[in-house]
């Protein structure tokens, strides 16, 4: 999880160079292996050398979230992540929203909830619909206080909170330290905008980075696709972006080929974050 004090109103302004200390914390998410019981995902996971992990509930069926709530608990839930010294990154609630996962999410201690968020809108009315959605999300945020969380809105194509002006209302907005953003580089990309901008526009109201771009198969994982990843390294550092960078796809890939997959991304970004 995220380090560092909770978001305060001033959201530090993104800094022009790249900060020496940043590092490039990699994780991924659980969907990738939604084939494979939790704990063998955590395992395989783990086993490739990544930091955290990002656990979905049942998107695309994917069983990983639902069952750690009612097999495993906080407790087990904890006690996989420690035998594989796996951090949480997130829990991504996509279905099933955030309350039906909130109280797992503080009894291992606390962490990000990651949802989307509303429907898209005219762009004259993108001012209003924001303060609205803002406004509806206060429940989740005591929810989250409650519960020692965070909850991070995603970007999507045909959604409300989806180009750099829709970042920019949202930042501008929001005023509550228990609410930021979840950036997915593959919807900015279909939007034909900046990945660094939007980045840069989020600042440090970004919580959650999916390392994908918007290519076929596993082509929209780094270091596959054509896509560039070290301009994107290099913004989330500007930012001092305190999270993972977590390596994503949607689709499903048979195990040991995604295994080997995510090794070719893993070794890729380690490369650009030296760059």
């Amino acid at each position: 999880m995220a380090s560092g004090p909770l978001l305060s109103r001033s959201f530090a302004a993104a800094k022009p160079e790249a900060s020496p200390a940043w590092r490039c914390r990699l994780s991924t998410s659980s969907i990738l292996f939604k084939g494979l019981p939790i704990e063998e995902a955590c395992a395989r996971i783990a086993a490739l050398g990544f930091e955290a992990v990002d656990i979905w509930s049942a998107y695309d069926k994917c069983p990983h979230l639902d069952d750690a709530a009612t097999r495993l608990g906080p407790s087990g839930l904890k006690a996989l992540l420690a035998k594989h010294h796996l951090q949480l990154c997130a829990f991504s609630v996509y279905v099933g929203g955030y309350p039906k996962y909130a109280e797992l999410l503080g009894g291992v201690g606390g962490g990000v909830a990651i949802q989307g968020s509303a429907g898209p809108c005219k762009p004259e009315e993108l001012t209003a619909r924001m303060r609205a959605f803002l406004e509806s999300l206060k429940p989740l945020i005591e929810l989250a206080e409650k519960h020692n969380s965070r909850l991070a809105i995603e970007n999507h194509g045909n959604a409300l909170l989806d180009g750099p002006d829709s970042f920019k209302a949202f930042v501008d907005l929001n005023t509550s330290p228990r609410l930021a953003l979840a950036l997915a580089p593959y919807h900015v990309q279909a939007g034909g905008a900046s990945v660094p901008e939007v980045i840069r526009i989020c600042g440090r109201q970004l919580l959650f980075f999916y390392a994908w771009q918007n290519q076929p198969e596993t082509g929209q994982l780094p270091g596959h696709g054509p896509t560039d990843f070290k301009p994107w390294l290099r913004a989330l550092a500007q930012v001092d972006y305190r999270g993972h960078v977590n390596a994503f796809m949607h689709g499903h890939v048979e195990a040991d080929a995604m295994s080997a997959a995510l090794i070719k991304s893993r070794d890729y970004l380690r490369q650009c974050a030296k760059s």
